[in-house]
């Protein structure tokens, strides 16, 4: 299946039971986390999707015939502070390798710079080589990593990466 056939989009109806599902099957599957870790990605993108302001907030999914099979959101809330936070980006594992991610991520800083966001941050953890390709590709770079860090009761190598958006960090220095 090409790329081509795969669509980008915005929310539909399931989305927040699909994308719980897909953090839920991936990361019980590949880092055994307990089901404690799915129902954190559902409360928190429940509390997320309650209060979604697009003049602030994006979402994207990837959708083939009919079905979500990735996804990325921004959480512009905090923008002015600690700066937007990307949030939830997963692809389904059958459809690792296919540029998908890379598509999404595209959308997700597009996004971040017609906001004029001055920073966007993620959390992530140690060991999801290819999401942190994706990332570093993207000019995010690691300022604080906690070793045995516990998430869900297993200790894991919590990272925080940032990217100073240097568009608007330029236009805001001429100002």
């Amino acid at each position: 299946m090409s790329t081509d056939e795969i669509s980008i989009t915005g929310y539909v109806p399931g989305t927040l039971g699909r994308v719980t599902e897909l953090h839920g099957s991936y990361y019980a599957t590949n880092w055994e986390l307990p089901f404690y870790f799915e129902a954190k990605v559902a409360a928190e993108l429940t509390e997320f999707l309650r209060r979604f302001d697009p003049a602030h907030d994006g979402l994207w999914l990837a959708r083939v015939n009919g079905q979500t099979i990735g996804s990325i959101f921004i959480d512009g809330s905090a923008a002015e502070g600690e700066g937007a936070r990307l949030r939830w980006f997963i692809i389904a594992p059958e459809y690792h390798g296919r540029g998908i991610g890379s598509r999404l991520m595209h959308e997700a800083m597009s996004f971040c710079q017609r906001m004029a966001f001055k920073k966007v941050y993620l959390t992530t953890f140690a060991g999801l080589d290819a999401a942190r390709h994706l990332y570093d590709k993207a000019g995010f770079r690691l300022t604080h990593e906690e070793h045995g860090a516990h998430l869900a009761g297993r200790p894991l190598t919590e990272q925080r990466l940032e990217l100073v958006l240097a568009a608007n960090e330029a236009a805001s220095t001429v100002s």
